[in-house]
């Protein structure tokens, strides 16, 4: 099948499945389809034709763009997002924009997770999850500002990758939080989101992803924010006995006490700014937001000045002490989630496990394989130095070959033994 019959065929599955799904907005009809596909064809890009879904926080000047909202109902920008050019000029065919949920925010979308029938798919990237966990499309964008690529992806069961702030651009974002929104992506596997994060950003994150040495991988059992919950738990012991049982070598480490206040400093820091990014939307249409955004604006309105100076100091912080977290180390290992996708379609679930790597701009990467305690997908979260977006891919993609191996029987996961 050549590239402009799959792009096709996925235009075709999408109409027939995404009714159950839920994960697109917007969908490209069959001639605009074909001409992008021409065009990326022509353009020789290293994606080649590959179908992409982009969150609905992007502006698109090919789709409405209303960033799950209903104060932008029918918007439809001028120019695209500069991600978007991205994925354009790599060579990819944009086929629709993803469900988002209000502004990027909590209120959940209408979204349903095809690998947990009943459980939230997350938020607030749940369209871009969704969207791959159901093969609707092999690659989707999505953003994080607390923790909204990383946690979707866990609750359904796919790869998201959440690089270093800024390494995917930015502009033509719907902000939330200027110093915290980042650009992040979503595929079935390692592998592949090594080859496209590289096409689209330009850099040579795929390099060496499969040879040389593993990274060394360290893992922490005491948290600052929280306790392990027995999926956590479980999905993590099962990462450390899997990549043991591969030859690699893990470490148990104690995190260090500046991380605290480092998560708590997540909180002024998007309160402050979502505040001012939103301030017309709260003045203007107030009576058109859900619930939760407009309390949350209010409350967010009375973060002083001084609050997010100590904030912004806190996690400045913690970014010049991300040395000393990784000595002795390569990678870091930790649940991407609190644990399982919670019941029901009333919450996206909670960015515990991510606010932290969120603010400090460290590269995070969701690879599934693990379960929680009644079955249900649970990831294991690596998070890796400042600008070492390769050494991230490179770890996720040996544990997950480690994971995709069969549990060895009758060993202690977190001794080794």
């Amino acid at each position: 099948m050549n590239a402009q019959e799959a792009i096709q065929r996925t235009l075709a599955d999408i109409a027939a499945r995404d009714g159950d799904v839920g994960a697109f907005v917007a969908l490209a009809d069959a001639a605009q389809a074909q001409r992008e596909c021409e065009r990326a064809l022509a353009g020789g890009g290293a994606l080649q034709g590959l179908a992409v879904g982009v969150k609905d926080i992007f502006d698109t000047a090919a789709f409405p763009t209303s960033y799950g909202s209903p104060l932008f109902a029918g918007h439809r920008p001028r120019s695209d997002a500069a991600i978007v050019q991205a994925i354009r000029r790599a060579g990819g065919v944009v086929v629709g924009k993803a469900s988002t949920t209000e502004f990027a925010f909590l209120h959940p979308t209408a979204t349903h997770n095809p690998r947990a029938p009943g459980h939230t798919p997350g938020g607030s990237s749940a369209g871009s999850a969704a969207a791959v966990a159901a093969g609707l499309v092999p690659l989707a964008v999505g953003t994080q500002t607390g923790g909204s690529v990383i946690r979707p992806a866990s609750y359904c069961g796919v790869v998201g990758f959440k690089p270093g702030f800024g390494e995917l651009p930015t502009p033509g974002l719907k902000p939330f939080s200027w110093s915290l929104d980042t650009v992040g992506l979503f595929t079935a596997d390692v592998g592949t989101m090594a080859a496209c994060a590289q096409a689209i950003s330009g850099r040579p994150w795929a390099r060496g992803l499969k040879d040389g040495a593993a990274p060394v991988f360290g893992v922490a059992w005491a948290y600052p924010w929280d306790e392990l919950s027995a999926s956590g738990r479980q999905a993590l012991e099962r990462a450390v006995a899997a990549l043991r049982a591969a030859g690699a070598t893990v470490r148990e480490i104690d995190l260090p006490a500046w991380l605290g206040p480092v998560f708590q400093a997540h909180d002024a820091v998007q309160g402050w700014e979502a505040a001012r990014t939103l301030a017309d939307e709260y003045a203007f249409g107030r009576d058109r937001l859900s619930p939760i955004l407009r309390d949350y604006l209010a409350q967010a309105r009375g973060i002083t000045d001084g609050d997010y100076a100590a904030a912004l100091d806190a996690a400045a912080a913690g970014r010049a002490a991300l040395d000393g977290l990784f000595d002795g180390i390569d990678v870091l290992l930790t649940p991407s989630a609190p644990g399982e996708p919670p019941a029901g379609y009333g919450s996206t679930g909670s960015s515990s496990w991510n606010r932290a790597w969120t603010l400090l701009h460290v590269p995070c990467l969701n690879v599934p394989g693990a379960t929680g305690a009644t079955g249900l997908p649970m990831g294991v979260q690596v998070i890796a130095p400042l600008r070492q977006e390769a050494l991230c891919l490179k770890a996720g993609w040996v544990l997950e070959q480690a994971l995709s191996r069969p549990p060895r029987e009758g060993r202690d996961p977190a001794s080794g033994a």
